[in-house]
């Protein structure tokens, strides 16, 4: 028996990265799992190697229009919905705060905090009729600061508000809420920042990064995914409102 069987989970962010392993995972867990994603190739992509068990759905995140007719597609496809994994996020630029473009900041907002806040507005209304298990991504960018990533940061830190409160909101209809804090994890989006803080050698940043893990490494998305699967389960049942972090030792320091 899975973990999920008889589950059925909407991911967002799903075509890469972490929400590729989660879907992957949710699926061989028992799942069926709806993926939202901009990325259409790379959703087609993975919904196809899901196979039946998987419905991919092309949709922007920070579009109310576009959730709400998501979670509706993915309830009518799939019949229901008892997992929410609000995982899309951008990292956007990286520079001083007095440098950093207007237009940037609020596009960061708007993936990344506007787009978990849409997902919570049309999730949490289906799930009232069951329960059910909604997990967000944030990043230890969520309880820490970072110079050059402001409108990142602030995403994630606001996030936490918004689990913090969904959580109270949810839990007399039996919906839990928790985010999820991974340290830097082996994605597009690192390689993406490592060539930001210094397109002449990223991996001179990559380096410095791994020299303040303790454990010497990034995360796998994989290991987030299992994360993200305990809480999505019923094993963490009474598990609501909290932060979990998975960042190898890092904030122990």
């Amino acid at each position: 028996m899975g973990r999920l069987d008889d589950k059925i989970a909407m991911i967002t962010g799903a075509a890469n990265g972490i929400g590729a392993a989660a879907a992957r995972l949710f699926v061989d867990q028992g799942a069926k799992v709806a993926l939202v994603d901009r990325d259409t190739e790379a959703l087609a992509g993975i919904a196809a190697a899901l196979g039946d068990r998987a419905h991919g759905i092309e949709a922007d995140v920070s579009d109310s229009t576009a959730m709400k007719a998501a979670v509706e597609d993915a309830v009518a496809r799939l019949g229901g919905l008892d997992i929410a994994l609000l995982n899309a996020g951008i990292e956007g630029d990286v520079a001083p705060i007095e440098d950093y473009a207007e237009e940037n900041f609020d596009r960061v907002i708007a993936v990344n905090m506007r787009g978990v806040w849409l997902g919570l507005k049309h999730v949490m209304p289906v799930l009232k009729a069951g329960g059910g298990s909604i997990v967000i991504t944030s990043s230890i960018g969520g309880i820490r600061g970072r110079q050059g990533m402001c409108a990142y940061v602030a995403s994630k830190h606001a996030v936490v508000g918004l689990m913090r409160t969904a959580a109270l909101e949810g839990a007399p209809d039996g919906i839990r809420v928790n985010t999820v804090h991974p340290s830097p994890v082996e994605t597009r989006m690192m390689r993406s920042l490592e060539s930001m803080m210094n397109p002449d050698d990223p991996e001179k940043v990559r380096q410095a990064q791994l020299r303040t893990s303790p454990q010497g490494r990034y995360a796998e998305p994989e290991e987030v995914a299992h994360l993200m699967l305990f809480l999505a389960s019923d094993e963490s049942r009474h598990c609501s409102g909290s932060e979990y972090m998975i960042d190898g030792a890092r904030n122990a320091r």
